[in-house]
Parts: C-alpha cells; sequence; structure tokens
C-alpha cells in the first residue's frame, strides 16, 4: 500500500480518522494525503469574474493552511507521516469531491470518520461515508470518532462465500502483515441460510493456494440474528478492525443493513469498518 487518502471537514468527528490513517501510514510506509472539500458558492447570477477567481484561488491557499494546522494541532504529539501533502478541492458535494480526488489521486484507500459508534445510522441517512463505500474505486475505511488509535492485532473477515473474498483478504493481508496481527475469517449464517461444507472447503483451498499469512483463522457461526451475533463476537474477540466486501444485492452489507436489525443495533459498530471493492479484481 503506497497512498492513502484522508478527508476532514475540520470536525472532531473526523480527528480519530486522522489518528488512525498517520498510524497506519507510518506502519505501512505510506504516503498520507490529506483533502479537505469546500464550497465557493456561486449562484446562476454570479458572473465567474476576475474577482470570483482570485477568491476562489484565496478560498484554496486558505484552507491548505487550515489542514496544516489542523495536522498540527492533532498530530504534534504523534510520530508524524514524513511524506505528506494537504489537498483542498472545490465541490458542492462532499462526497463528489472527494470521488473527483480517487479519481485524479489514484489512492490505495480512503479514510473517513463517522459520528459516534452509530456507522449504521450513518449509512441510512446517507452520509459521505455510505456515498464513498457506494461509489469508491478502492477499499474505505470508516473510523468512528471514539476510536483510539492502538497497533492492530486482530482483523476480522465476514465473508459469504464469494469468489471476490479471496482478493480483499489479500488486501486485508498487507494491512495486517507489518503489524504481524491475526486475521479470523468469519462466516454468520441463519439455519435458513445453512451453507453447506464443501462452501468452507472451498474457501479454505483457496485461501491455502493464494493467501500465504499463517496466523490466519476459519470460524463458522449460526445464529438466527446475524448482526447481533457478528457485534457479539467483535466485543468477545477485541476487534481492531472489521473487513467486509461491498457489492450490490446478495452482499452481507445488504443482510446488515436490514431496518429490523439496524433499529435494534443502531450502536453496533465501536469500530473501523473497512469495504473492500469487487471491482478490486
Amino acid at each position: 500500500m503506497q497512498t492513502i487518502l484522508y478527508a476532514t471537514d475540520y470536525s472532531e468527528n473526523s480527528v480519530a480518522a486522522l489518528l488512525y490513517a498517520n498510524n497506519l501510514c507510518i506502519k505501512l510506509k505510506a504516503k498520507l494525503l490529506v483533502l479537505h472539500v469546500f464550497d465557493h458558492p456561486m449562484s446562476l447570477a454570479t458572473k465567474v469574474s476576475l474577482a470570483y477567481l482570485k477568491k476562489e484561488q484565496e478560498l484554496f491557499e486558505v484552507h491548505k493552511m487550515k489542514l496544516e494546522a489542523f495536522c498540527y494541532e492533532h498530530l504534534k504529539d504523534k510520530p508524524i507521516v514524513t511524506n505528506r501533502q494537504v489537498i483542498a478541492i472545490e465541490n458542492r458535494s462532499s462526497t463528489d469531491g472527494i470521488l473527483e480526488a480517487i479519481v485524479t489521486l489514484d489512492p490505495d484507500m480512503v479514510v473517513v470518520g463517522t459520528k459516534g459508534g452509530s456507522a449504521l445510522k450513518e449509512f441510512l441517512l446517507g452520509s459521505t461515508a455510505v456515498g464513498l463505500i457506494k461509489k469508491a474505486p478502492c477499499t474505505v475505511l470508516t473510523v468512528p470518532e471514539n476510536t483510539t488509535p492502538a497497533p492492530l492485532h486482530t482483523l476480522v473477515y465476514a465473508t459469504d462465500f464469494e469468489d471476490a473474498d479471496i482478493y480483499a483478504i489479500q488486501q486485508l493481508v498487507k494491512i495486517a502483515e507489518p503489524f504481524k496481527a491475526a486475521i479470523k475469517i468469519v462466516h454468520i449464517t441463519t439455519k435458513e441460510e445453512y451453507e453447506e461444507d464443501r462452501q468452507v472447503v472451498w474457501l479454505q483451498k483457496m485461501l491455502e493456494q493464494k493467501v500465504n499469512y499463517k496466523p490466519m483463522g476459519f470460524e463458522r457461526i449460526l445464529s438466527e440474528n446475524i448482526l447481533e451475533e457478528l457485534h457479539t463476537y467483535i466485543e468477545r474477540s477485541d476487534v481492531s478492525i472489521l473487513g467486509m466486501l461491498e457489492r450490490d444485492d446478495g452482499s452481507l452489507m445488504r443482510k446488515l443493513m436490514h431496518k429490523d436489525l439496524v433499529i435494534a443495533m443502531e450502536s453496533y459498530l465501536t469500530i473501523p469498518l473497512m469495504c473492500f471493492k469487487v471491482g478490486g479484481l
């Protein structure tokens, strides 16, 4: 992993994500891009004059300085990434601005913060985080505001037996390896959707052939409530990051987004969520 893009709106919600991105870049020896998307309102009646363009240019410089100050304030007592760059982009939509930066800068991962521990609630509200998870062509890491950066020790990948799981797990290994962190591959299923043993064997064989990482195990859990069981598993196992595959209908994310489950477990996500894209294959 060579480049991590971190996006901020200067809020307290995004501080934990900055610390997390900074720590990852140090351990992975990656470049850190610090991004802010600002809006320079222009109505239909506004003329694109020299004065307007000058003001826009001034805003670029102002936000670059604010980004430097933001990083200094929150990283002054932390190990700092030597290869760091601040970037300001103008766009009315934060999500569109970040997506534009992803296309231009081609990072391996984008890191953003979420409010509180209620990441699923944020998803339903159509936040920047869910917009990126749905549209970004790269891996997306969302970090709850109360997350305390610490060395990664256990990464859990929730599988639903998809071919693209192999790619996602390969990417997860790249993050786990420098930390010497364990990877636990977990499949939680209901009795109605219980999969045959041959799918477990298939995944294990594929991992043996394509993923060379020894501190990795597999576990299958039978439960009638996938979300609650995953929450319990995360708490019991003291998980650093939850990894998932994001794709269209049928994905594990869709199962977890079932309205009844979200209402019951509104604050379920209290750890960083890492979403991988099928398009990465």
